[in-house]
């Protein structure tokens, strides 16, 4: 079933405890976000998650994440890396060399599934929070920035976002694709083959940038 019909957003005045404490936010969100398991459009049962930049409290960590999904059902949780434009797995068993990490706001993880499951994400935006999308250089490799767009993002394709960042400053985007584990990218440039694509809420995003901005995500 598709991502998008499942989003609830709650355009209201609320205080939502989140991981960093009591924040104060206008919009929450709960979204029914399938996970797919191998099999059923999924080659290896990895998803994109994008969670909101303020989590539900306790979920702050790779580990509390598995749990919340029910360790049984994930096979791992994975970060990019912009050092070196790899992936850090951690499995949340003994025995296992890679130690547990924190999750950041704005930024995706890959979540692989051992059993498919109909994840609830609740959390809320934190509109003041800026996200350094960098560069080559300055820690970064490519200058690959492994993305989480806000659930009520203005920008809703890859052109959009593209706009929205600083279109000069983006060399490309691109979105994981599950039954093939392979990416499609967009440039925004003529005379390159992939289209636009709809940028959809709860996924995240790979974002090549040619030079670092401070991005201040544009929302509803």
């Amino acid at each position: 079933m598709n991502k998008k019909v499942f989003v609830v957003v709650v355009g209201v005045a609320m205080a939502c405890v989140m991981a960093s404490g009591l924040i104060a936010s206008n919009m929450g969100f709960k979204l029914n976000y399938p996970l797919a398991a191998v099999g059923a459009g999924s080659n290896s049962g990895t998803n994109v998650v994008a969670l909101p930049f303020n989590r539900q409290s306790g979920i702050d960590t790779a580990n509390a994440l598995m749990n919340d999904m029910v360790l049984a059902n994930v096979a791992n949780v994975q970060r990019f890396l912009e050092s070196t434009d790899g992936l850090e797995t951690y499995t949340g068993r003994k025995g296992t060399p890679a130690a547990d990490f924190p999750l950041v706001a704005g930024e995706g993880y890959f979540v692989r599934m051992n059993a498919p499951i109909d994840y609830i994400v609740v959390g809320s935006h934190d509109p003041s929070l800026s996200i350094s999308l960098d560069g080559p250089g300055a820690g970064s490799n490519s200058g690959t920035n492994f993305f989480s767009a806000p659930y009520h993002t203005t920008s809703t394709t890859a052109l959009d976002l593209m706009n929205d960042i600083g279109f000069a400053s983006v060399q490309n985007i691109q979105r994981f694709l599950e039954a093939t584990d392979g990416l499609e990218t967009y440039t925004g440039r003529k005379g390159t083959p992939a289209p636009n694509f709809n940028l959809v809420p709860g996924e995240a995003y790979f974002i090549r940038m040619g030079s670092t901005v401070s991005y201040t995500p544009s929302h509803f």
